[in-house]
């Protein structure tokens, strides 16, 4: 499944459109990292991986920008542990 991601910085997430609706991670941007608060992805596109998928790309393009993560919301955090890979990301302070 191939997903683009688009980041709106007017609503401040990032966010995805698979059939017709949109699945999205609220962020905050600081000086010292980015606060992911928020995963929402609609109830009738859930249990398909578009809420991993979504968290996967946006991980990877905060990776290339060499950004520092806060993982606020609970499903984010919960990804990083079982793909420690982005444990690099986490800011100073912050664990999974």
């Amino acid at each position: 499944m191939e997903m683009k991601i688009y980041k709106n910085e007017a609503r401040k997430r990032y966010e995805t459109l698979f059939h017709d609706k949109i699945a999205f991670i609220e962020y905050i941007e600081a000086k010292n990292a980015v606060y992911l608060t928020h995963t929402e992805v609609p109830a009738s596109l859930e249990g398909r991986g578009i809420g991993s998928k979504l968290i996967k790309n946006v991980l990877d393009i905060l990776m290339e920008k060499d950004a520092k993560l806060a993982p606020l919301c609970p499903f984010v955090a919960a990804f990083i542990r079982k793909n420690p890979v982005y444990k690099s990301l986490l800011a100073s302070g912050y664990h999974v």
